[in-house]
């Protein structure tokens, strides 16, 4: 059975927690102590209590205290959940403008992501910025789901408008596969089940899509590529000439054999052993947890990237990449921050920002100096050792990188890394 990761992401207050909790509800994937929660939870809060005493479904994925008093999510939520077709990874986003560094790191290991629109409001600004986040993270199948249609009548023609609305937008971004569907979260409709408010809609409900799109996973076709973690060399009477590099294979596969090149350095070996799970293998692939043994002793640290010496990666000191700012501090010219691309990291320092993107328009504002928080922008980096990295259009899992603060040891950006 295979796995599908998606995002739900759009403005504040479209559903999107509500829907991730019909999803769970009537799929039945929650656990009766869960359900009895929500609901002594729901009763408690008069305004979300109703007349009816309706269960809200969107406390299955508030978790956090000021979610739930302030009626809003905060924090990315991570929910797991299978049918009889798929297991699934569901990544709930914030929808508040100020949250969108969460949408990003939520986003960035999807493979499908369900954009909520309110059917009263259309497309809004954090439809434009969340569609453009989720084209620049390379997620290549989006769900423009249409909430809350029970509010405008269940009307073809606002689904209808809202449709031509987003496909306008589409077009100034790289999203292969859209699909568009008409849904009431909070009813149910066309969520698990067809609606029978909408006969005029004769597409496939939210879940029958979750369950038969085709995602394909293109990263185990790719080179190998193995970041070092550890380099594990006992030097113990009965291991006396033990040296392994244990990581995790991020993408492609690794067999006994194979000419390998260690970079940055650029020297050269082939695979003698590799262990799993403490047995030796002949062959290793995509996300599995290994130790590489080389045949020559040569120089490898924490930080360099094993791959096959056919098919490398790029390796240079001079990088461009789209950047999300996610930090209260001002990005410019001239500043230092510390790359980290898989395990390796750096110092660098800003050269240029070539340009900013207009959330709004998607086009591209020069003379820009500055980035202040959740700003998009493409960015020239210079940095003071030779990284390997792969284009992120071409390999997600070696061209994403982040920028870290040098005093402070946060995370204040997220790149995608192009040349």
């Amino acid at each position: 059975m295979d796995l599908l990761r998606f995002i739900t992401c759009g403005s504040v207050d479209d559903g999107k927690s509500t829907l991730i909790g019909r999803l769970l509800y009537d799929s039945k994937s929650i656990l009766a102590d869960q359900l009895e929660a929500v609901e002594k939870a729901s009763k408690s809060r008069d305004r979300n209590a109703g007349a009816d005493g309706k269960v809200d479904l969107a406390l299955l994925t508030d978790g956090l205290r000021s979610e739930r008093e302030q009626g809003i999510t905060i924090d990315v939520a991570y929910r797991y959940f299978q049918t009889t077709a798929r297991k699934f990874i569901i990544v709930d986003a914030p929808g508040h403008i100020q949250y969108t560094r969460n949408m990003v790191t939520g986003a960035s290991n999807c493979q499908l992501a369900i954009v909520l629109i309110d059917a009263r409001h259309g497309v809004v600004e954090q439809t434009r910025r969340h569609s453009l986040i989720a084209s620049l993270l390379g997620i290549k199948h989006v769900v423009v789901a249409v909430n809350k249609m029970d509010l405008v009548g269940f009307s073809e023609d606002v689904f209808s408008n809202i449709c031509i609305q987003y496909a306008e937008l589409a077009r100034k971004l790289t999203i292969p596969n859209i699909t568009y569907i008409p849904l009431s979260a909070l009813n149910g409709d066309n969520v698990v089940d067809a609606s029978t408010n909408m006969l005029w809609y004769t597409g496939t409900t939210l879940l029958h899509h979750l369950e038969t799109v085709t995602i394909n996973e293109d990263e185990s076709l790719l080179h190998g590529r193995l970041p070092v973690q550890l380099v594990i060399r006992p030097q113990t009477a009965e291991l006396p000439d033990y040296r392994g590099y244990a990581g995790k294979i991020t993408c492609g596969s690794f067999r006994v054999g194979e000419a390998v090149t260690v970079l940055p350095s650029g020297e050269t070996s082939t695979v003698s052993r590799i262990e799993s799970n403490e047995t030796n293998v002949a062959e290793a692939h995509i996300n599995q947890s290994v130790i590489l043994h080389l045949a020559d002793n040569i120089d490898v640290s924490r930080g360099d990237l094993i791959v096959p010496s056919v098919g490398q990666p790029v390796v240079s000191q001079d990088v461009e990449a789209m950047l999300c700012w996610m930090d209260t501090k001002a990005f410019s010219v001239g500043s230092k921050y510390v790359l980290q691309v898989g395990t390796a990291r750096t110092r660098c320092s800003v050269r240029a920002i070539p340009y900013q993107l207009n959330i709004e328009t998607y086009e591209q504002i020069e003379d820009v100096d500055t980035l202040k928080l959740n700003d998009l922008a493409r960015v020239v980096l210079r940095t003071a050792q030779p990284i390997a990295f792969d284009p992120y259009t071409q390999n997600r899992a070696n061209g994403g990188a982040i920028l870290i603060d040098e005093t402070s040891n946060v995370t204040v950006g997220a790149l995608m890394l192009a040349n």
